[in-house]
């Protein structure tokens, strides 16, 4: 059994990420650890909480950073819902954690499992953050770390011109993790809005599935359906946690540019912007391995596999 630990701020593709891991036949989710993001943090717990649960699975569930390192917390009720879930009225509240602290958690979990654990974050990097700088020597005890954040292939931003949310939310975080020497393999909300667009065809096709969380994961994404529509005028819902998760599930039909990478800190409008040395114009040292492509039947493929 592979191990996963997943790092999220729990929302409406979050969750289908989640279902993802938790229903493949080979992978052992050790843990799921929950950072303030696209909501605050409690309701991020919730929503982690109530996944797990629709999913049957047993996984502890550990809250972590109620806000950003450095900043005041900014969240995303206006792209997920007041609950991060499509404000359907499903029952996301009454639910208890595991007792403990995410960093710590990540920290005790790599170090328990030295070089096996695939670590993946779909939500701000604070929590990771927080880990690396108590433990450090983590970065070299983790097999691998798979991330959805920046526009690191193609661009835009999706809060700004130029940054997507999870890294615009706490880039200080961001920073800490790409001088961490962890290594970090970066999946952009640019590879989402290329390969992982939901439009009605691929709806269908997921409805057809007669499945509960098949439902489950259309039905939650409610809002985000209208905020595409208006704003980023897509052909239905992204979803660049789980085409996230995709990869650090398959990696073999990605294509991969290894290169030197930084965060822009502020202001706006460059706060939070993935700087990608494609060219190697600024000498950054190679630090991570950049997803400029992930095709779009792969992940499709994968994912109505997994929500049978």
């Amino acid at each position: 059994m592979r191990k996963f630990l997943i790092d999220t701020d729990t929302a409406s593709d979050d969750a289908v990420a989640l279902c993802m891991a938790l229903r493949e036949p080979d992978i052992e989710v050790l843990a799921i650890t929950v950072v303030a993001g696209n909501v605050p943090l409690a309701q991020a717990v919730q929503n982690a909480l109530y996944t797990v649960e629709l999913c049957d699975a047993d996984v502890p569930v550990y809250a972590g950073a109620s806000a950003p390192m450095l900043r005041d917390l900014v969240t995303a009720e206006d792209t997920h819902g007041q609950d991060g879930m499509g404000d359907i009225g499903l029952p996301l509240a009454g639910r208890t954690p595991t007792a403990g602290w995410a960093p710590e958690r990540i920290v005790e979990l790599i170090r328990s499992h030295p070089r096996e654990v695939t670590l993946v974050t779909i939500g701000p990097l604070t929590n990771l953050a927080t880990a690396l700088l108590w433990a450090p020597d983590i970065a070299t005890l983790v097999e691998r770390v798979v991330i959805m954040g920046g526009t690191g292939a193609h661009g835009p931003g999706n809060v700004t011109p130029s940054a997507e949310f999870n890294f615009w939310v706490d880039p200080e975080a961001v920073r800490v993790v790409f001088r961490s020497g962890m290594p970090l393999e970066v999946v952009g909300w640019d590879i989402s809005v290329a390969s992982a667009v939901v439009t009605p065809e691929r709806a269908a096709q997921v409805r057809a599935l007669g499945s509960v969380v098949g439902d489950f994961a259309l039905d939650i994404q409610a809002t985000l359906a209208s905020f595409v529509e208006h704003e980023t005028r897509l052909a239905g819902p992204d979803f660049p946690d789980p085409i996230a998760m995709a990869h650090a599930i398959d990696p073999s039909p990605a294509s991969i540019q290894r290169v030197g990478v930084d965060i822009a800190i502020g202001p706006d409008p460059m706060r939070g912007a993935l700087i990608v040395d494609h060219y190697g114009f600024s000498e950054l040292a190679v630090n991570a391995s950049i997803v400029t492509n992930y095709p779009e039947p792969a992940f499709f493929d994968m994912l109505l596999r997994l929500l049978a």
